[in-house]
């Protein structure tokens, strides 16, 4: 039976704003505070899908959330009509509904870990929504991120969902940035890589200095035991407490990996060796052939790598066997990443091509092409019960650009925030989109 992998990228909702709210992330706090322009962001996104979809990859979308979330601020002890509740966050609080107006669902890199029927103990599609709990504006996202995916991946013979990890900081859970699975086929046995950046409570590992390691080593083992991974079938790694103090956030702005092949850089982690050692005794015994690319620092530093986002690219296998690279214009910008690219590309290596897409609108925020995309290894049977609404098409990527035309803003600043018009304006949007990706009710406002 055919397998595929199946990109599901985040639709980037009506209130993309660059409010600085993800510390860590140098390209968020650097542009804090300009005018964003959402009608661009989901345009480019749209943009992305439709030209994967045109090269042959199995593409599909992930719906945004429902902000400013006006529940969620009522919890913080604002209260009155929705309007006023936002007045009232605007006025005295303003740093709290700038949160509550973040779109930074549109990175589904992070709204759950994915383990495939071929790795699971029970031969179904395993979903764990991440909680975030770093990052409070991130923290929040997780009730509609799991209704949404079980309106996605609703028939319960093929798929099975879980509730997100204790909220804790013990067990912060940042999804798939920080876990990439190896495989021969994709529907075939592979091996699950989980990147940590601290451990809970064991202290032999150590920690960042300067900026939160967002992903603990026990919520990682945590989901491994809810989607029945044998040991066989995992691989845990540590990332570099030094990269994560140079911007490094998530797993996803060092390193990815797909099929057989590891792309990383020289820094990304803590014991590489004895990771690569076991990475390739694993995916030996499932019959795959484990094979590492390694950026060097000299020839691109790790200040390099978080500014053109290199390795937050999109690693694709191509049916004649070759691999194709997905990054972002910021790649072309740099010189010394722009020179090692094309080296990479012509000498005939594992991936042959490098394809460059604009998304600006996201990348300012801190995101790029790998932050936008969910990566779910489905086989054929499976693949026919997705929701089909979901699954990107030419029809569907023309009613999506019409519907953006029709709700979305060009421009928005932090004041616009404040306005309760635009909380109708997602609404409206959010229900019109609910009917198009044929979801039902997964939204807040649809169901109270």
């Amino acid at each position: 039976m055919k397998s595929y992998e199946v990109n599901f990228d985040g639709l980037v909702g009506p209130t993309h704003n660059y409010g600085g709210l993800s510390y860590g992330n140098v390209a968020s706090q650097s542009n804090s505070q300009q005018s964003s322009n959402p009608k661009e962001a989901a345009l480019q996104g749209l943009a992305k899908m439709k030209a994967l979809m045109e090269m042959g990859f199995q593409q599909g979308v992930l719906a945004p959330q429902e902000r400013p979330d006006v529940a969620a601020l009522r919890r913080l002890g604002f209260a009155g009509s929705d309007a006023q509740v936002i007045e009232h966050a605007a006025k005295d609080a303003m740093p709290l509904l700038v949160a509550s107006c973040s779109a930074s669902s549109m990175w589904v890199a992070n709204a759950a870990t994915v383990s495939p029927s071929a790795d699971t103990a029970d031969g179904r599609v395993h979903f764990t929504a991440a909680n975030l709990n770093c990052k409070y504006h991130r923290s929040i996202e997780h009730p509609t991120t799991s209704r949404v995916l079980g309106a996605m991946f609703a028939d319960q013979q093929h798929f099975a969902h879980h509730a997100a990890l204790p909220a804790v900081a013990q067990f912060g859970d940042e999804g798939a940035a920080n876990h990439t699975r190896f495989c021969r086929d994709y529907g075939q046995a592979g091996v699950e890589f989980f990147v940590f950046g601290r451990s809970a409570f064991d202290t032999r590992y150590p920690a960042p200095q300067k900026y939160p390691a967002r992903q603990t080593l026990e919520a990682s083992q945590a989901v491994a035991r809810l989607h029945g991974l044998s040991d066989d079938g995992v691989v845990y790694a540590q990332q570099n407490p030094s990269v994560i103090d140079q911007g490094v956030f998530h797993n996803d702005v060092i390193a990815v990996g797909n099929g057989e092949v590891l792309f990383y850089h020289e820094d990304a982690f803590l014991e590489t060796d004895k990771m690569l050692a076991e990475l390739d005794a694993k995916l030996g015994k499932c019959g795959g052939n484990f094979q590492s690319i390694c950026v060097p620092r000299s020839q691109v530093t790790v200040e390099d790598a978080v500014r053109s986002y290199l390795f937050n690219s999109q690693l694709l296998s191509r049916t004649d066997g070759s691999m194709l690279l997905i990054v972002p214009e910021e790649c072309r910008g740099n010189e010394r990443v722009w020179q090692y690219l094309q080296g990479l590309t012509s000498s005939g290596g594992l991936i042959r091509e490098v394809k460059v897409f604009d998304l600006k609108q996201s990348m300012q925020n801190g995101g790029g092409p790998a932050c936008l995309r969910l990566r779910v290894a489905l086989n054929q049977t499976e693949l026919a019960a997705v929701n089909p609404g979901v699954i990107m098409t030419a029809p569907l990527y023309g009613t999506l650009t019409q519907w953006v035309d029709k709700h979305y803003r060009d421009r928005l600043s932090e004041n616009d925030l404040a306005d309760p018009q635009l909380l109708l304006e997602c609404r409206t949007a959010l229900d019109e989109l609910t009917q198009i990706l044929k979801l039902g009710a997964v939204y807040p406002f649809q169901i109270n």
